[in-house]
């Protein structure tokens, strides 16, 4: 049951039941982003109500293994980056393995990856052991992430040729809801399970697992390929160099593409686009308060002359403004990459990197003009453009190395990400730093890094202007194709059996009720995250 050539679609299905299905485990491996509500509490597991300090003649390993003791939240931030790097790793290995066996065998390794991962970690909660968090949640989890984040690419892609940039753009904008909805679950589920011995987080950790294991087996029992030869109704692909030159209807192998001039400038401008949105991301909050300090209560005062009760008063109008920064993030993957479908993929990059070199070129005037409702519309749309670069590139890679091995090609390109959640964290806070360091007001510190990344999206823009076509000695023949299919399991296809089923000339016979059904089992979570995220945003404008 989990071989590809059983999930070839039949007749009459909708391609509409596959989005939900790639939601379902989006949304549950993105909760990633959302693990540091986790932080606070596991800090203070031993002493639940205050951090029980560890000694201070505890050498760094003794420290790790330590049961009587606390903590601390720079080693449990560990984990955070664990998930980046084998999320990065796991794509790039094992794409290749995925585009072989289909998106249901992988989207059920990455559940089993996700939720055990889970599993280990509360384990290691339990016990008081940081290494078995980290690599629970962090290796184990971080594979399944990997799997999970690309499992859908290639197959929505191969349903959705008609609408590319749409299909990825609805997948992925689950990955950057899942802290939205998985957060706020968390949280509640702390606060049922604490007790004045326990604060709750392995219980919490245990029951995630249960729930994020029965959405994301759904998910991948629900997912379908399409048949050999199936195209929507009515559409026919546009002729190769005639409409769109950098839209091509051959296929490059995997091993050829990464070896390609186009990868790497489409991989610098992932990473450029990223690296820029990140750094921020992480500093949404502090930034807020820093630049702009009492002026958020109506005060003239500096962040730093500012009382304990007064900076608590701006923390909570700065965590408004991260949920704003995440909805544009969420909303960013769906309408840039749908309108990608309508004014190609290039130019949508083009949009970000001279868009965003404005704004962040202008944002240092902005905050000293104290232009809050500027300031704060500003960051949205580059956090829109951070979340429309993620679901945009499956598709810009598509349209030049074609639909085939689109999945593996992408998951190689993901190290792009990693690199960025390295690179971008690190030159926000070492420009800040040093910018403290050397005497200048925290209002200010934040103006040098500004420009730097409006420099990063300017070579970002050369790189995009510099991608062409793929050299047509790059794509597979009709032979190799042929083989490729063979190998990646596609009997079905291969053989031309069913070529006709699931084809556009057979009317759907899904039934209604069960399309509502899917997209409710989806929606109502992400509608419930929305509206708790809109209450906190909704602080930033009282």
């Amino acid at each position: 049951m989990f071989d590809k050539e059983h999930t070839v679609a039949g007749a009459g299905f909708n391609r509409w039941l596959v989005p939900p299905a790639a939601l379902a485990i989006h949304l549950c491996i993105g909760m990633a982003y959302g693990f540091s509500v986790f932080w606070l509490p596991l800090s203070r597991a031993i002493g639940v109500t205050n951090p029980l300090a560890c000694a201070k003649d505890l050498g760094f390993f003794e420290e790790l293994f330590a049961t009587n003791c606390d903590w601390k939240i720079s080693s449990l931030v560990v984990m955070f980056q664990l998930f980046f790097i084998f999320l990065g790793g796991a794509a790039a290995i094992l794409g290749g393995w995925l585009e072989r066996v289909g998106p249901r065998k992988a989207g059920v390794v990455s559940a089993l990856c996700w939720c055990g991962g889970l599993v280990v970690s509360a384990l290691g909660i339990y016990l008081h052991q940081i290494i078995l968090m980290w690599l629970g949640a962090g290796v184990i989890g971080g594979i399944g992430l990997g799997l999970g984040y690309i499992s859908p690419v290639s197959t929505l892609i191969k349903w959705f040729p008609d609408r590319r940039g749409m299909a990825t753009g609805m997948a992925i904008m689950g990955f950057g809801g899942g802290a939205m909805v998985g957060a706020p679950l968390a949280d509640w589920l702390m606060r049922h399970f604490a007790t004045p011995t326990s604060v709750g987080v392995w219980e919490t950790f245990l029951t995630m697992a249960a729930i994020y294991f029965v959405f994301m087996m759904a998910g991948a029992f629900a997912y379908r390929i399409p048949a050999n030869g199936w195209k929507p109704a009515g559409w026919t692909a546009p002729p190769a160099q005639v409409n769109n030159a950098m839209i091509t209807n051959q296929h490059v192998h995997v091993s050829k593409a990464w070896r390609t001039p186009q990868f790497w400038l489409i991989w610098a401008v992932l990473c450029l686009n990223v690296t820029a949105g990140i750094g921020i991301l992480g500093m949404a909050s502090p930034l807020l308060q820093e630049v702009f300090g009492g002026h958020l209560i109506g005060l003239d005062l500096g962040f730093n002359d500012l009382s304990v009760a007064q900076k608590a008063q701006i923390a909570t109008i700065a965590a408004g403004f991260t949920g704003l920064l995440s909805l544009f993030n969420i909303g960013g993957r769906f309408f840039w990459a749908s309108l990608s479908d309508h004014i190609g993929r290039k130019m949508t990059y083009f949009a970000f990197f001279v868009i965003g070199f404005l704004l962040y070129g202008a944002i240092p005037t902005i905050g000293k003009s104290d232009h809050l409702a500027l300031f704060v519309l500003s960051f949205c749309i580059i956090l829109s453009m951070y979340g429309g670069g993620f679901a945009t590139v499956p598709a810009y890679l598509a349209d030049m190395f074609g639909s085939q091995m689109v999945g593996a090609i992408h998951g190689r390109l993901l190290t792009a990400w990693a690199t960025a959640g390295v690179l971008g964290p690190m030159v926000v806070n070492s420009i800040r730093e040093y910018q403290l360091n050397s005497g200048v007001p925290k209002a200010q510190a934040y103006d040098v890094t500004m420009y730097v990344l409006a420099g990063m999206l300017a070579l970002g823009f050369v790189c995009n202007l510099l991608v062409r076509p793929v050299d047509k000695r790059h794509f597979m023949t009709e032979e190799e194709l042929a083989h490729e299919r063979k190998l990646a399991s596609d009997k079905a296809a291969a053989a031309n059996v069913g070529s006709a089923v699931g084809t556009s000339d057979v009317a759907p016979i899904s039934h209604p009720v069960l399309i509502l059904l899917a997209w409710s089992a989806v929606g109502i979570p992400m509608a419930i995250g929305i509206w708790i995220t809109l209450q906190k945003a909704l602080i930033l404008f009282k």
